[in-house]
């Protein structure tokens, strides 16, 4: 895939293979930080923006034109397999994303589909639209909701704070919740290899709230559905996988064999690379709240990790998470170009 790329920095870094200067692209780097966002998000609901391929497109270009990034990702909600599924959703301004019927019962885990690949054909559509625009300049990533961050909004019917009616689930009704989770772990796999059939450089699998998990939850409610997923995807692309709580839970997550673990601000990034097993790359690890500060400060953290990364290989510099909405825009482009400046 690499030679088809005319900057391929992150698959190499994700093969873990030597790279002149650590890759950058950060999650929620299409987003509303962006005035030009904005202008067309004005327009259009946030839903009619991920299935219109020429809008999605849009938006997914905006970093690659204004900011320079090192790879694209595709501009799309983790929630999208979750409504093809049967979920009712919406999302609100100032709440989020909602679900009008949450799946809290054994009736309501029948009631979700796991035929439903055709309802998504407008993220490989998307792809498509993209790639060419993309014209081979950079890699662009695709991606998807692992199965137990999507198994909590569906069951909250929205983001939660304590994820409550999740661990009352998970504790009470295990037995459904590992039916629901199968049914999204089968739907993700066929989401996920649909994208990498359209035409994706790599693909990174979000399970944005693990960190609600104590280890032994996390080893039965979401590590073994996300190892299900990365043993039947096509493995010709390398796959990121990403948790909040990754500091924490890096050791299980290698076990599902990723080409990459994207690492929270919580820990040392060095020290989580020298646990994991040979040939397993590191993503990030910037506490995306350095972005509010002075220039010099956000100079600082940038150059400290990367002098602590030194020697290493397979590093992709990224957020901990995602940029908030009221970064300023200056200072994400100055990081990027401060990073892109770097050399080993």
């Amino acid at each position: 895939m690499s030679t088809t790329l005319q900057n391929d920095l992150l698959i190499r870094a994700a093969l873990s293979q030597q790279t002149e200067r650590p890759p950058v692209w950060m999650m929620r780097q299409a987003g509303r930080f962006m005035p030009e966002y904005w202008e067309i998000k004005n327009k259009y609901s946030f839903l009619e923006m991920c299935k219109t391929p020429e809008i999605a497109a849009d938006v997914t270009m905006l970093p690659v034109d204004l900011l320079g990034i090192d790879a694209a990702i595709l501009f799309s909600d983790i929630l999208v397999t979750a409504e093809a599924m049967g979920g009712d959703l919406s999302f609100e301004q100032g709440v989020g994303p909602r679900f009008s019927n949450p799946v809290r019962s054994a009736a309501d885990a029948e009631r979700l589909s796991t035929d439903c690949l055709h309802k998504l054909q407008y993220v490989a559509d998307a792809i498509k639209v993209i790639q060419q625009r993309l014209n081979g300049s950079i890699p662009l990533i695709g991606f998807a909701g692992a199965p137990f961050t999507i198994l909590s909004y569906l069951v909250e019917g929205g983001s939660s704070k304590d994820f409550k009616l999740t661990k009352l689930l998970l504790n009470n009704e295990p037995q459904l919740a590992h039916r629901i989770l199968q049914k999204i772990a089968d739907v993700t796999v066929d989401y996920l290899n649909m994208q990498i059939e359209a035409g994706v450089n790599a693909v990174q699998l979000f399970d944005s709230w693990a960190l609600a998990l104590s280890w032994n939850d996390y080893q039965e409610f979401s590590h073994q559905y996300n190892k299900y997923i990365l043993s039947r995807i096509n493995r010709t692309v390398p796959v990121i996988s990403f948790c909040k709580g990754s500091s924490v839970f890096a050791p299980i997550m290698a076990e599902a064999n990723p080409d990459v673990i994207s690492v929270d601000w919580n820990s040392d990034l060095k020290n989580i690379k020298k646990t994991l097993p040979e040939g397993i790359a590191v993503q990030g690890n910037l506490d995306p709240f350095v972005l509010y500060a002075e220039k010099r400060v956000i100079k600082d953290k940038i150059l400290q990790l990367f002098e602590r990364m030194r020697g290493e290989n397979g590093f992709i510099f990224n957020l901990g998470h995602g940029i908030m909405p009221d970064i300023p825009f200056d200072n994400v482009k100055y990081a990027i170009d401060l990073v892109k400046e770097f050399r080993y």
